[in-house]
């Protein structure tokens, strides 16, 4: 759900409950803070605290006085005073006494508070916020446009417009110092406008726009981290983190604001961990530090031309160090090397009945390695059959087979019809066919005879020319 105050675009208040964001669900969860007051009864003789919280576009919330006792609650859209004259809308954020607390935690007086609220937005201030809103980005890339014909070294990321459509503010990112004096005079001609220029740092730039992170969630930035604070090489090195830019830096070409977040942990961590140790000294030779868990509280130390590592514990390697300030050594680091737990691997039993193989990864490979095997041997099986049928002079046998069919199931079809069988030299040989069959026989190879010379004379008179031979 988003919000049209900030980067993500929409509406604060939620569309689903219809209680103008004062649910548990939030707004659009950015920059969000919970009431835990909102359903406690206060005394009948509780005055309100009359300093209103109201959030804008980018994560920006400032204090007005709510001098005119108007109730409002979280997600209510309010016109404000603006800094410089006109009105400006924004979203309540926060209301009665916690906005005491967030007073004192960004150390603002109460009485340093002045801009006032005139009033809920009406319809008319709406409509006119939202079309102020909607010339932002073609606002923002004309006046890159702009800089970029003076070449200004300079980049325009964001604009924001006033409520009231009477100012600009336009935020941009820069290395150093930038005369924009010419920018500011074209920009006031093109957008009739009131212009103000707001050079921001690349942690602010990547806090408006926002994006996903490579934790693969929202920015940190633009969603909950309100103050930046340094982030040094120094915290991936007390984490043993590899030294590479490419992974240590966000979007906003800084280091990771994340590297703070477990700095603490791990600098508790190392108060019991030596510090400066290179080597120690011992009657074998000279034993070399390697690695340190400092979770583990183990230090692994090797000797020189010897692959193994020892492992030790903290207060064991504290020991041999002071032994080596009094001039002492011990004999061998390996007969005080500690022993680590290997842990066995374990037989996955499995809870039900391996029928088809569920639990094999590679069950389908199996399936077409024997589906290949078979196909092999079924090809060699045919050459070495044709093979025997060269052998044989080269004549097929009567009775060849197609693949996998047996001659009982071959179709028996265009077969012609056997003739008489006579036996030779024996005039008293019964006759195979009857004698109606033998005659009707005759007459159709005296007719397909005949047939067969008309065809043979036709084609000699239309081939004069054809030497018979």
């Amino acid at each position: 759900m988003g919000c049209g105050s900030c980067s993500t675009g929409g509406g604060c208040a939620p569309a689903g409950c219809k209680s103008n964001g004062s649910c548990l669900t939030g707004g659009c969860q950015k920059m969000e803070v919970h009431d835990w007051l909102s359903n406690l009864d206060m005394p009948s003789n509780y005055k309100p605290f009359e300093v209103i919280e109201v959030k804008f576009k980018g994560s920006r919330k400032e204090f007005f006085l709510n001098s005119d006792d108007i109730y409002l609650e979280i997600g209510e859209l309010v016109a404000v005073e603006g800094p410089t004259g006109g009105y400006d809308i924004g979203h309540v954020s926060l209301t009665g006494e916690l906005v005491r607390i967030q007073l004192k935690r960004r150390k603002v007086q109460a009485n340093q508070v002045t801009r006032k609220i005139y009033r809920k937005a009406t319809e008319a201030d709406v409509e006119k916020w939202k079309i102020a809103k909607g010339l932002e980005w073609e606002t923002m890339h004309r006046a890159r446009t702009l800089a970029l014909d003076l070449k200004l070294s300079m980049k325009i990321s964001d604009v924001d417009y006033q409520g009231d459509r009477t100012k600009a503010t336009f935020f941009y990112t820069a290395e150093g110092r930038v005369d924009f004096r010419e920018l500011i005079k074209k920009m006031a001609e093109a957008f009739r406008i009131r212009i103000e220029m707001r050079q921001i740092g690349m942690r602010q730039e990547a806090g408006r726009l926002g994006g996903i992170g490579s934790c693969g969630r929202e920015l940190c930035c633009s969603t909950w981290l309100t103050n930046f604070k340094t982030v040094s090489t120094a915290a991936a090195r007390y984490q043993n983190l590899s030294l590479n830019t490419l992974k240590l830096a966000g979007q906003c070409g800084k280091l990771k604001c994340c590297l703070n977040y477990e700095l603490d942990t791990y600098l508790d961590a190392l108060r019991d961990i030596p510090d400066r140790i290179d080597s120690l000294q011992t009657e074998v030779g000279l034993a070399r530090h390697q690695k340190t868990d400092i979770f583990k509280k183990l230090m692994w130390f090797s000797y020189a031309n010897q692959e193994d590592w020892i492992p030790l514990k903290v207060d064991r390697v504290k020991e041999i160090m002071a032994m080596n300030k009094r001039g002492e050594k011990p004999s061998n680091l390996k007969d005080e090397a500690i022993e680590l737990k290997t842990s066995a691997p374990v037989e996955k039993v499995h809870d039900y009945e391996n029928v088809v193989g569920q639990d094999s990864l590679t069950r389908l490979d199996e399936k077409n390695r024997r589906n290949n095997r078979n196909n092999r041997n079924r090809n060699d099986k045919n050459k070495g059959q044709s093979a025997q049928n060269t052998g044989n002079g080269g004549q097929k046998p009567q009775n060849q087979q197609k693949q996998g069919q047996k001659p009982q199931d071959r179709p028996q079809q265009n077969q012609r019809p056997q003739k008489p069988v006579e036996a030779k030299g024996n005039d008293q040989a019964p006759k195979v066919q009857a004698e109606g069959q033998g005659t009707e026989q005759k007459r159709n190879n005296r007719n397909r005879n005949k047939n067969r010379n008309k065809n043979r004379n036709k084609n000699q008179s239309d081939n004069p020319n054809t030497n018979n031979g």
